[in-house]
Order: C-alpha cells, then structure tokens, then sequence
C-alpha cells in the first residue's frame, strides 16, 4: 500500500461485545459520551484498519506500526478513515518495550471481541495499561494523530485512595484497596478518609499514610482552600476515588490550575472514567471491582480484614458465641428486626450451645436492655466495641446474625458467616454484604420474618462454614454477582 486512500473497515461497537461484559458498557458508555475514552478511539482506529486489510499479519503488523512508529490512520470520517504507509518497526527509535505493547495491545483487542472472558476484557486494559506508559495515548486518539513518548513515570508513584462515607461502604472497599495495594507494590499509598476510620485504616496494612477530611461544607472556604493545599502538595501521580460522589468528583477540580492526576472514577473528564452507564444500579463490590478492571487493575478480591490483635471479653474465653446485631441507622427503622424478635433468637441460639452476644452503639442500649431482659444468658456488649474489637469478635464468633448495618459488612469481611436481614427498604442485589458464607434473608417487612426461620438459617450458616474460627480463600468478584455469596430465601 502506497502513498494515502480512504478505506472502510467494520467500526467496532458495545454490541461486538456479549451484553454486561466491561468492554460492552466501556462502548456503550463512549457512544453516548460528548468527550470519548483515548482508549475507546484507539481501538477504534485499530480495529477499523485491521478489517479494513482483511485481517492479515501484514495488517496487524500495519496496527502495530500505527502505535509506536507514526500514525497510520491519520484522519477518520465516519466509518471510513484515511491511511498512510507505515514505516518499518525496525531501528533505533523504537523501543522494544513499545513494540512489545503494541503487539500485546492489537491481539488482546482482537482476541477480546465477542468473547464473554472477563478475563479476556481485562487484558484489554492492562495492554492499554502498559502501552500508556510508552507512547501518549492522548496525542494518538486526537483528530489528528500523533505518535509522542509517554512522559517518563516517577519511581515510586505516589497513589492517593479515596473512601469516606459509612462503615458498610468503607468495609465493602477494603477489597478494592487489597487490589489497588497488590498493582503497586514498591508505590507510596495515601488514603484520604474521614476521621472515623483513620486510626482503623492506619492498621490495616495498606497504607503509608492516612490522610483526614475534614469534609469542608459547601461555603467554608478556608477549609476547602486547607484541603486543596493538602493535595496538592502530595503531588499525587494517579487517585483511585472509591466514592465516587458529586462531592468527591470536586476534589478533582482542586488540583486547577495545574496537572490533575491520573483519575480512576466518576469525575468528568477523567483519565480513567468508570464508564458504565448502569453503574449506579450495580452492587457496590461490583462496581468497584470492573471500576478497577478498567483502569488496568484485575482480579479484584472479596473484603478480607487481616487478623485483629485484640483480646476478646474474658467472658467469652473459650466459649462458642454468636453476634447479634439488632440495630441499624436510626433514619431507617424498616430496616431492623424487631427487637422481640432477637430474644427468642437468643435463647434459642443458647439452648444450641452458643453465647449469645449482643453488640451496637452506645444510642442502641435499650436494645440490649429490651434483649437482656428476656434472656439473661445473653452478653451485652452495646456501647463497649470499637472496629477493632468487633472486627476481632467476628473473626472468633461461630455466627454473626443482624440488620442492613455497617457491622455485617465487617462480619462478612472478618470470615465470619453471617445471616444478614432486608426489608424493603434497601435492596440485597445493591448492597447486601459479601464474604465466605453468607445467607440474606429478606421481606418487605422484617415482621413478617419469624423467629424460627432466622434461626434456622442461623443453624445451616453454621453448619455449611465449618468450624468457629475457620479461614477459607475468598474468591475474586467482578462484573456480575461472582463471588462467594451464598443467598437464602
């Protein structure tokens, strides 16, 4: 092929894609955008210029040249687009590497196209991943393509993670935070949260440093002024934003004037848009999960906490017990079982040889009181638990049985199986926790649940996870409802 010419290749479109995989929303979400993924144009061009050519190693070869020698396509109209004559790949000025990525780059792309594999999807990003750190993508998906060096990459990079919010979202992204720390290894790791969790986060093993939000309301200048200071002067190189609010979607706006550093999220016009345009009627792990896997990330684990060093009530030493958790946030009472309820519960659960121990907020007492009353084998634990005990307590516990509240999520996350109670106030396919053993009983109304069918599956949790105490792998998520989830009706 000499000199230029129009030619007209197959466009690549969401539906080249088997429906709710990653790259078919990551298309859907571009062919809505005003401002479209470089990603997304690149492997436009590339796939348009292969069949184009009729997909032959010379046009593979061609799409190679396109990425890290000088641009083939140079200019697109509609589904055609306007190629030039490659030049050779060999000499000086071309990396091995960025050969090397390239190749990867065209064939997982190609390879990717019709397939269900997630794990195919996946390769698609990181092959972006690792192209983006030889040529500028940016420079390459313009209207007119140009083939530029990547900016050279600091060695370590410094990688901020934001997470604030409630206990049950913060505890659902220690999963994410896991994979995050994993992709980074040898990279300063930052996380920006609200005090409530700093010290627990500070624990955790992720982190190099916790960094507190003081979360400025909308007019008080000074603090946002304090905040943008703050993180500028980090001098971030990427932010994973695991929020992914309107709220934290600014923060990306106080890095202007200057570099803003590369995006994983929600935030306009960021590097690494989470672009699924369901995204907001995905469960929480799995949004953040094929969020990751679209920045390069994969595979996402379950939330995990490591062991907690804290000794449990001398009470308890020795004994087999279960949790019970009968409060929740008081701006949703349909959320909780009725508190009648838990002490038949509890005396059931101590005729079958287990303690039950009643733990919540120093606000819930009269929860533990009302329980307490009508069953005096119970140990009342309200208002006496930090994080870090009752990460500790699940981690020992036999069972875990509650409400939608943010201590199942870390009961799930600490291994412990757990039978957690939806009304029709918050809907389990969203937000219902996820860990080894896990069985959601759900109503829309709690009262209609009965104390004998809670703890009948109070009695099959146990039995299915084994013993008290007992670890087992936790298997990756992603895109979908994967994962070691187990679901009672």
């Amino acid at each position: 092929m000499k000199g230029r010419s129009w030619v007209r290749g197959t466009p690549l479109r969401s539906g080249d894609f088997p429906a709710g995989t990653p790259l078919n929303r990551f298309f859907a979400w571009n062919e809505r955008a005003w401002h479209r993924d470089r990603r997304y144009t690149v492997a436009c061009d590339l796939y348009r210029l292969i069949t184009a050519l009729g997909d032959t190693g010379a046009a593979r070869a061609l799409a190679v040249a396109h990425l890290v020698r000088r641009p083939v396509v140079i200019a697109r109209r509609r589904q055609r687009v306007l190629v030039a004559q490659a030049a050779s790949l060999d000499g000086p000025d071309v990396a091995a590497s960025a050969i090397a990525a390239a190749r990867r780059t065209v064939d997982r792309l190609t390879a990717a196209v019709g397939s269900a594999d997630i794990a195919a999807h996946a390769a698609v990003f990181v092959a972006f991943e690792q192209l983006a750190a030889e040529i500028d993508l940016d420079a390459l998906a313009r209207r007119r393509p140009r083939i530029r060096p990547a900016e050279r990459r600091p060695s370590p990079r410094r990688i901020l993670v934001i997470r604030l919010s409630a206990l049950g979202d913060f505890v659902q992204a220690l999963g994410p935070v896991a994979a995050i720390r994993r992709h980074h290894r040898g990279d300063r790791m930052t996380l920006l949260t609200t005090s409530a969790f700093a010290e627990f986060a500070g624990r955790l093993g992720f982190f190099d440093e916790v960094m507190i939000d003081r979360r400025p309301a909308p007019l008080d200048i000074p603090g946002w002024l304090a905040l943008r200071r703050r993180l500028r002067r980090a001098r971030f190189d990427r932010v994973y934003d695991l929020q992914t609010s309107e709220r934290s979607a600014v923060y990306a706006r106080l890095f202007r004037p200057g570099p803003v550093p590369e995006w994983s999220g929600a935030a306009r016009r960021c590097s690494h848009p989470h672009a699924n345009l369901d995204r907001d009627r995905q469960h929480t792990i799995d949004k953040q999960a094929e969020q990751l896997l679209m920045a390069g990330i994969y595979p996402t684990p379950l939330p995990l906490l490591p062991a907690v060093d804290r000794d449990l009530p001398r009470s308890l030493a020795g004994r087999r017990f279960v949790l019970l958790v009968p409060g929740s946030s008081p701006r949703h009472p349909a959320k909780r079982w009725p508190t009648r309820r838990f002490a038949p519960l509890a005396r059931a659960l101590s005729h079958a040889g287990y303690v039950p121990v009643v733990i919540g907020s120093s606000a819930e007492r009269h929860l533990g009181d009302e329980i307490a009353a009508q069953c005096p084998e119970v140990v009342d634990l309200i208002g006496e638990t930090d994080i870090d005990t009752v990460a500790a307590l699940a981690q020992q516990a036999a069972l875990t049985v509650g409400n939608d509240t943010g201590v199942t999520h870390l009961a799930a996350a600490a291994g412990s199986p757990i039978v957690v109670l939806f009304s029709a106030a918050s809907d389990p396919a969203w937000c219902a926790p996820r860990g080894r053993t896990v069985r959601v009983l759900a109503a829309p109304d709690l009262g209609e649940l009965t104390v004998d069918r809670v703890f009948a599956e109070a009695v099959a949790a146990i039995g299915r996870h084994g013993p008290p105490g007992a670890a087992g792998d936790i298997a990756p998520v992603v895109a979908g409802r994967a994962g070691a989830t187990g679901v009672g009706t």
